[in-house]
């Protein structure tokens, strides 16, 4: 909680030192974090199935952020804490490493011009810094609707010997963002993969 009016979303003092998982939440669990929450239709609800779980959302635009902040205050989500920041700078100098259970990548903006595929998310470097704030056996989970995308997504995580193959369990792929549910709406094919870190 900041201030005198309630709510989930979370200021660090400092943006260049990592983050303590045990200063954002009221008890020690494993922690999940969602990399652009968007409205956060998925995170609300998987963190009140969740309860024994963590959660931070991470959403660059403040409008949605709030949105989720209502959601989850309503809610009653002890669990749940949100930052607005961007997602590469969060995980690659805020997240401890050997921190983060389970990491959800769900439909970020797929940049489809050729030019701009270096301002996509989901790189070979990405992989790496994914690798080392994963726990031991930790799952990235993804989602996209874009076909390319999701072929890179796919190779990077795929490459050398840093992750494995994973199952979406049945009951988080039934557990749709608000942009998935747009989609769906449209009859547009969702992408998804899993992969578990290894070593």
């Amino acid at each position: 909680m900041n201030g005198t009016m309630p709510t989930l979303i979370w200021r660090p003092i400092s943006y260049v030192e990592r983050l303590r998982p045990g200063d954002l939440f009221f008890a020690t669990q494993p922690l999940e974090v969602e990399l652009g929450s968007g409205d956060g239709g998925f995170l609300a609800q998987h963190a009140a199935e969740h309860p024994d779980r963590n959660f931070l959302g991470v959403e660059r635009l403040l409008g949605r952020l709030r949105k989720l902040d209502r959601k989850g205050l309503r809610a009653g989500l002890t669990n749940l804490r949100l930052i607005r920041l961007e997602a590469a700078y969060l995980v690659e100098y805020l997240l401890p490493p050997g921190s983060v259970a389970a990491l959800h990548i769900y439909f970020p903006d797929p940049w489809p011009k050729r030019r701009h595929h270096k301002h996509r998310l989901v790189t070979e470097g990405f992989a790496q810094l994914v690798h080392r704030v994963l726990v031991p056996a930790g799952v990235v989970y993804l989602r996209t609707d874009d076909t390319e995308y999701f072929a890179q997504m796919t190779r990077v995580f795929a490459a050398g010997q840093r992750f494995t193959p994973a199952e979406t369990p049945p009951a988080l792929a039934r557990i749709a963002t608000d942009f998935e549910k747009g989609f769906v709406s449209r009859g547009v094919v969702i992408q998804r993969a899993a992969y578990r870190r290894l070593g």
